[in-house]
């Protein structure tokens, strides 16, 4: 198989700038620093997932050049996303990532439960597949493989509502693609969303826990 791209979208953790449905629980610097723990631990396991090249493709401003130290500390390279909405900036990551032939897969940061054994397992299917798609439960989807971009795929999508899957299934099948489903994962949106995380252990339970979240730092 031809070595596949794995690429983790994330934005770089600045209070007030990222997970701003969550600050009402957590404060703006709390929901930085969750999404800080999310960027790490989804870079971590795609590096688990190896031999695969991993590239982290940011956005925002990161004065703390938290993005680059985190890209290092994983072996992954760092790019920067470009497009006016979502969809314009995936599609452009993954036709670069995909111009020389390779596959790649997409995920995002929001879904702790996406662990080096199900992106290994994404990155295998891909080989017998047109593309690879991991539901999650709000409607959305938490990974997405393909071969090629295909047209129309990213374009006029309801980008963060719950219609972001079934709208995708349908351009896959009009494409006339054969594609692979991930069991569905929940990711992390909404302060309700919060008590799920806090039950994936101790460290998980200091960030998502209001008043127990300041005691974690912002480091890569």
């Amino acid at each position: 198989m031809t070595m596949a791209r794995l690429l983790v979208f994330a934005r770089a953790p600045v209070a007030g700038r990222v997970k701003t449905r969550l600050a009402p629980a957590l404060g703006a610097s709390g929901a930085a620093r969750l999404h800080a723990a999310f960027v790490r631990h989804t870079l971590e396991q795609a590096a688990a997932a190896r031999p695969y090249e991993l590239q982290l493709w940011g956005a925002g401003a990161d004065p703390g050049g938290f993005l680059a130290a985190t890209a290092g500390a994983t072996g992954a390279t760092l790019a920067w996303q470009s497009g006016a909405d979502l969809g314009a900036r995936m599609a452009h990551a993954l036709a670069s990532a995909t111009a020389d032939g390779r596959p790649a897969v997409i995920v995002g940061t929001d879904c702790p439960w996406l662990d080096a054994g199900s992106l290994a397992t994404a990155l295998a299917r891909l080989a017998h597949r047109d593309a690879v798609l991991g539901p999650a439960t709000d409607g959305g989807y938490v990974l997405l493989g393909l071969h090629r971009v295909a047209p129309g795929l990213f374009t006029d999508v309801a980008w963060g509502t719950d219609a972001v899957l079934a709208t995708t299934r349908a351009r896959m099948a009009q494409a006339g693609w054969r594609w692979h489903e991930l069991p569905p994962r929940p990711d992390v949106d909404r302060p309700d969303d919060l008590s799920a995380v806090g039950r994936l252990g101790r460290r998980w339970a200091a960030l998502a826990c209001p008043g127990r979240a300041a005691t974690a730092g912002l480091r890569p």
